[in-house]
């Protein structure tokens, strides 16, 4: 079930000169989990401003092309009503959390909505379990480590409930730790929740072996798109400028100088030690 399609969609910002976003289509099915990587400034924030309405109900501008997410036509209902469907983690949690308390702030969009206390209390603590960050309810967001701000920004989208949730650079504030742990969470929720993912990161390193569906952008189209392991392949993605993962870049110059190294690309460092080991019987 197609749960994003966009066709032929061209957005320019107001003033601008060209479009951020350039007869750009795409699909993307119910239960996935969609990395969107490519160069800086080559669309990857407009289009997830698309998803939930910021484009063009906020941000305005010229917006050519068809916008369909959850069944609704983002062009004719507002931000509030798409709020339902999409939840978007923003670059810099700071940007979203403001009460005085977390467990405040993950109840925020359900109070919005005028849910009965009961439901809310039930939905809160839902999220902040699921987060991980459950014991924190009660401390301000702001005196909490940017891995738990991250959290308390993914919790009060949870509590929604919506049905995708869409990630730009969650973890470009984070250590590589704390960014690992994040994404854990966040493919956790699509494999148990089903909860559709799609998510914007360069740190591909970290983030390849959680995705089936890679979309690779640049100057505001896309490039290549579907699985990854033979996206990442492909020699035309490094001159785009994509940070291919060390362990694909490995296996490809094993290849290369005449390894017989008999196994699927892998995307990740774990998986290619398991690999290797296997081929070398150890």
């Amino acid at each position: 079930m197609t749960i994003i399609k966009i066709s032929d969609l061209v957005y320019t910002y107001p003033g601008a000169s060209k479009p951020s976003i350039d007869g750009l289509s795409l699909n993307i099915e119910k239960g996935e989990f969609v990395l969107i990587t490519g160069p800086s400034g080559c669309g990857k924030t407009s289009l997830c401003r698309t998803f939930n309405g910021l484009i063009p109900h906020f941000y305005q501008g010229v917006l050519k092309g068809q916008i369909i997410v959850a069944g609704q036509d983002v062009t004719d209902k507002q931000t509030f009503e798409m709020a339902k469907h999409v939840g978007l983690v923003f670059q810099n949690p700071e940007n979203q959390l403001f009460a005085l308390s977390v467990e405040k702030d993950v109840a925020f969009g359900l109070e919005n909505l005028g849910m009965p206390r009961a439901e809310m209390r039930k939905r809160v603590d839902w999220a902040l379990n699921l987060a991980g960050i459950y014991d924190l309810r009660e401390r301000s967001p702001h005196e909490v480590s940017g891995g738990q701000q991250q959290r308390v920004a993914i919790a009060s989208v949870l509590a929604m409930q919506p049905e995708i949730i869409v990630l730009d650079e969650p973890t470009s504030f984070l250590d590589p730790l704390s960014a690992e742990r994040i994404f854990e969470v966040i493919y956790k929720l699509n494999q148990e929740q089903g909860i559709t993912v799609v998510l914007v990161e360069h740190r591909l390193d970290l983030t390849a072996k959680y995705t089936n569906h890679l979309v690779v952008m640049d100057k505001g189209k896309i490039c290549f798109e579907g699985n990854p392991r033979d996206i990442l392949c492909n020699e035309e993605i490094s001159r785009i400028g994509v940070g291919i993962p060390k362990a694909t870049l490995l296996y490809k110059r094993l290849k290369a100088a005449g390894f017989d190294v008999n196994m699927q690309t892998p995307l990740s460092s774990d998986e290619l030690a398991e690999q290797l080991l296997k081929v070398l019987d150890v």
